[in-house]
């Protein structure tokens, strides 16, 4: 598929590299769906791009369509090894989007981090180099609060929050704030929100309205216009191996990606 030359195209060396993680402790909200599509729609756009799978469920691998299997190294290696990021990218996995990769190994890093010298700043110490190369490096971040999060708290200069629009949506988000308060505070003060999205939206359903207007509230501003809905496609698509855009373009959930693009583009 050829990059799309949008009116957001710009040269990459004119613009600094935000790095931005994606995140929630709650699991089946929609992150990887977010990290996966943002990336390779902003890559499409011809921005250059680097998506980092932090999870060591290493759902954002496959479901760009590479083999976990047939990987010798991954972001374990690393944090954990000190190997040079560069020699295990993955290039231009869709639309010039570029990929470090997670395996199962990656699931012992929580353990081993703990014994390690700078044991939160692993992350950003591993990918300075490549930070001036991309225009946007996205973090999909594990699950969770451990370490392997607080790598992506500490490597990030602001995080995107997907919220699904289901019971207890705002439940664990407290939490998640006060980490990353704490984090700002003692490890990296120039950490903020960028946005908050809501996915799963099902606009046939009182509670999704509900929950949807209950993130607004909460948030305010920080909130992305873009509602990402439920969608069958979406879940389909990550076990083709590929993004909305290529495996549904034209259905709505591919149309919500490209919009959040958009406004992801225009909050600089």
């Amino acid at each position: 598929m050829e990059e799309k030359k949008g009116k957001h195209a710009k040269k990459s060396k004119k613009l600094p590299t935000k790095v931005i993680s994606i995140i929630n402790q709650k699991g089946g909200v929609g992150k990887t769906t977010t990290a996966i599509n943002l990336s390779a729609i902003i890559a499409g756009r011809g921005f250059k791009v680097l998506l980092i799978d932090l999870d060591p469920q290493g759902n954002t691998t496959s479901g760009l369509g590479v083999d976990k299997r047939s990987l010798d190294a991954c972001i374990y290696d690393v944090l954990l090894n000190e190997m040079d990021p560069k020699e295990i990218l993955v290039k231009d996995v869709f639309n010039g989007l570029d990929l470090l990769p997670a395996t199962i190994n990656l699931a012992g890093a929580e353990v081993e981090l703990v014994t390690e010298f700078s044991r939160e700043s692993r992350l950003r110490e591993a990918i300075e180099d490549l930070v001036g190369e991309y225009d946007y490096i996205f973090i999909d971040c594990p699950p969770s609060l451990g370490l392997l999060t607080i790598n992506g708290l500490v490597a990030a200069d602001s995080l995107i929050i997907p919220i699904q629009s289901e019971f207890y949506a705002l439940e664990g988000v407290t939490k998640l704030l006060e980490s990353m308060k704490l984090v700002k505070a003692r490890l990296n003060k120039n950490l903020d929100i960028f946005g908050v999205v809501i996915t799963m939206y099902d606009s046939r359903t009182t509670l999704s309205k509900q929950v949807a207007q209950e993130v607004q509230d909460y948030f305010g501003d920080l909130v992305f216009e873009t509602i990402i809905p439920r969608s069958v496609k979406l879940s389909e698509a990550p076990s083709y191996g590929e993004p909305i855009v290529k495996f549904h373009p034209d259905g709505k959930g591919a149309k919500a990606y490209e919009s959040l693009a958009e406004e992801v583009i225009n909050r600089g």
